[in-house]
């Protein structure tokens, strides 16, 4: 099978399988979704969606959060994970937000990479998902996959996320990423995968990720 052609089943089944895709951190606008984004590095979805809660009856704007602390940031957010940079990384794009863009969260790759804490992926996930432009965000569960579906090489993210836009259509980006995700959640464990499970993969994996396949 050609990538062409892998491609074009990927995009069939996951399609089938989610024809809707929400959005899996809860948010109300960009800056909610921008930490919540921020604070799911190394830490699930579903605990991100416990904790964001709590933060955002406190602050859940700039002007705000920058009234609280980095300590009380810190507390709150603890669960999370790596919260000492994270809350620093919070009150400090916080402060940036109010001082450069009046409170408001900026819809470019450009200005969002230059927030702390915030890199291309976080950056890409609040484009896609806040402002409707074409992203590819690159998570662990669309760099392996499109790495046993042998859609890319799998050397880095990077690479993956130029082969996945340059494979399939920009208008099925913003959803395309997402359904990904949800497959391998649900279907495509990064450890011990099943072949009864993971039919995608059965069919259309590299040699290397079927033997991995029990």
């Amino acid at each position: 099978m050609t990538k062409k052609e892998k491609c074009e089943y990927i995009v069939e089944e996951l399609e089938r399988l989610y024809p809707e895709t929400p959005i899996p951190l809860d948010h109300t606008d960009a800056y909610t979704l921008l930490i919540a984004v921020l604070l799911s590095a190394q830490c699930t979805d579903k605990r991100v969606n416990e904790i964001t809660p709590l933060l955002f009856k406190r602050a859940n704007n700039p002007f705000d959060m920058v009234k609280l602390s980095v300590d009380e940031i810190r507390e709150i957010i603890r669960p999370c994970g790596l919260s000492p940079r994270k809350s620093q990384a919070i009150f400090t794009l916080s402060e940036m937000l109010i001082d450069k863009y009046g409170g408001e969260v900026p819809e470019s790759f450009e200005a969002l990479e230059e927030l702390p804490g915030v890199g291309h992926k976080t950056a890409s996930v609040v484009m896609s998902q806040a402002f409707g432009v074409p992203a590819f965000p690159v998570d662990t569960h669309i760099h392996r996959l499109l790495t046993r579906w042998g859609i890319t090489s799998g050397k880095n993210v990077n690479q993956t996320e130029k082969d996945a836009k340059r494979l399939f259509p920009k208008e099925l980006w913003n959803k395309l990423h997402l359904q990904i995700i949800f497959y391998g959640r649900e279907y495509s464990p990064a450890r011990s995968p099943k072949q009864d499970k993971d039919y995608i993969t059965a069919k259309i994996g590299t040699k290397k990720a079927l033997a991995e396949l029990k």
